[in-house]
């Protein structure tokens, strides 16, 4: 097969896939602004929100608007819980102590779900028909257009939330300036609560984009999270920008690995990009330092 040839066809799935890459680290970033710490049980509440949505769709019976709208609240829950159960009664020891314990419960999670869901592979229907649309010669999903507009639209509003509202800047100064928090009389504890549960519905948003194109199950969360976590790094920890950023490079470049290399050997690249970026660039593309100061 001429490479020439399926260049536009590999970006255009690259694209869709960095995407969904993005809107993962953008959870990771969201808790990580407000706590400095690394939630590994992001990719389950991505997994959460499709699962959960396919369950009040096809078993409830629910109209799908109303039943994603649903998971969406539920995996909101299960965030405010994870911050209950999980952090608060471990945010005094060391990160190392917090970064198991979200691990902990990325595998409970992901375990129960398979309990409670069953372990088969679930997807979701398309938001708007399955036949693919032909922009410049590629076809493109329209689910695709879908994931695209619904990652730059949370972009804008979690930036509006960060830069515009006293809710999210309380959240950031909670992880740049906790002694200037503490003097205001603003709870960090309160302050990351929320931002456990503006994550959490980050990820139910992306499960649910996400599950129309791609099968969701108990177990497909480890490794999304893996690579939203990748694409976090990527593009600058820290940083929304850097997490559009990391998600599409490693989307693109994955994508394009495949006329090399055999699809099963995808994942590995990832990893291989986490490697290179950690010794050549820890600071990633656009260059934010983690920085561990919590003082709690």
């Amino acid at each position: 097969m001429d490479f020439l040839a399926i260049i536009p066809q590999l970006l255009s799935s690259g694209i869709t896939i960095g995407a969904i890459y993005a809107l993962v680290a953008l959870g990771f970033v969201t808790i990580a602004r407000a706590s400095q710490i690394i939630n590994f049980a992001q990719g389950e509440f991505v997994m959460l929100g499709g699962i959960i949505t396919f369950f009040l769709l096809n078993v409830v019976g629910l109209p799908y608007s109303i039943a994603a709208f649903i998971a969406i609240l539920i995996v909101i829950f299960i965030g405010f819980l994870m911050h209950l159960s999980v952090f608060y009664p471990l945010r005094k020891t060391s990160i190392v102590i917090l970064l198991m314990a979200t691990l902990g419960a990325s595998i409970f999670l992901s375990s129960a779900s398979g309990l409670i869901f069953g372990t088969l592979p679930k997807t979701l229907p398309p938001f708007s028909g399955e036949r693919p649309l032909q922009l410049l010669g590629i076809s493109v999903l329209p689910q695709s257009i879908w994931v695209l507009a619904s990652t730059f639209i949370l972009l804008i509003l979690l930036y509006l939330l960060s830069h515009r509202t006293l809710l999210g800047k309380a959240m950031e100064a909670s992880s740049t300036d906790p002694l200037g928090v503490d003097l205001l009389g603003i709870s960090r504890n309160l302050m990351v609560f929320f931002a456990f549960g503006v994550s959490a519905g980050v990820g139910a948003i992306a499960g649910i984009l996400v599950t129309p194109i791609f099968f969701t199950s108990y177990s497909s969360g480890t490794l999304l999270g893996l690579k939203g976590f990748i694409a976090a790094v990527l593009g600058g920890w820290g940083k929304n920008s850097g997490a559009i950023l990391g998600g599409f490079v490693l989307g693109i470049v994955e994508s394009l690995s495949l006329a090399f290399i055999p699809s099963g050997y995808k994942d590995a690249i990832a990893f291989g990009i986490l490697l290179l970026i950690l010794y050549f660039r820890p600071k990633g593309i656009l260059g934010s330092p983690f920085i561990d100061s919590r003082r709690w």
